[in-house]
């Protein structure tokens, strides 16, 4: 039984080696606006969103490895009861950081566990952010700044990076921030005898 994450992002896989973890990176192949779509049309809330896209991506994975834990994540931004993805351009990415000025927006990051295309553990962690007020002139220099890292994320931020200025106050969890939420998994892995108790 191999560990796989069902993730091509960096910063997952850098949270996983950093916490010691032995793994494999095995990315989903999922359309997630085509799984996304007709929950979003019901209403569905965002964490419970976040859920089944982390879910859909593990049991893609965990499909075609028979036996495999495969670990799966999502993240969501929800601001004013909106669902917001990563920003297509520049100018979405500065328009929507103007929108966050000033105001609290929350991150949604789930992870799931599956094997044999089938979830067998999962968890949602909340993250509420508040941004601080600024300019207009900052947008633009912070985005200068950081180039088109500010589209590979749903916040157009980083918060291991300059993404940080952005902040006047967090609540919640840094891996939750990150699209990880560490402490639940690594509990989760300890119970299932993968990793030293």
């Amino acid at each position: 039984m191999k560990l796989v994450l069902a993730s091509g992002s960096r910063i997952r896989a850098d949270l996983m080696l950093n916490a010691g973890l032995t793994f494999e990176v095995d990315p989903a192949n999922i359309d997630e606006r085509a799984v996304e779509e007709p929950l979003l049309k019901s209403g569905f809330p965002p964490e419970d969103l976040a859920s089944v896209l982390a879910e859909a991506k593990a049991d893609n994975v965990s499909e075609r490895r028979p036996g495999d834990l495969v670990i799966g994540a999502d993240q969501i931004l929800a601001f004013n009861g909106e669902r917001y993805t990563k920003p297509e351009d520049m100018d979405a990415a500065r328009h929507q950081l103007l929108e966050f000025a000033g105001r609290t927006h929350e991150l949604m990051s789930a992870v799931v566990i599956s094997r044999d295309g089938e979830a067998i553990w999962r968890t949602v962690s909340i993250a509420r952010l508040t941004m601080r007020k600024f300019t207009p002139e900052f947008v633009g220099h912070y985005l200068a700044r950081v180039g088109e890292a500010a589209l590979t994320s749903v916040g157009a931020y980083q918060l291991e990076g300059p993404g940080i200025q952005l902040f006047e106050k967090i609540e919640g969890d840094y891996f939750t921030v990150l699209g990880l939420p560490m402490m639940p998994l690594l509990a989760q892995l300890r119970d299932l005898k993968v990793i030293e108790t």
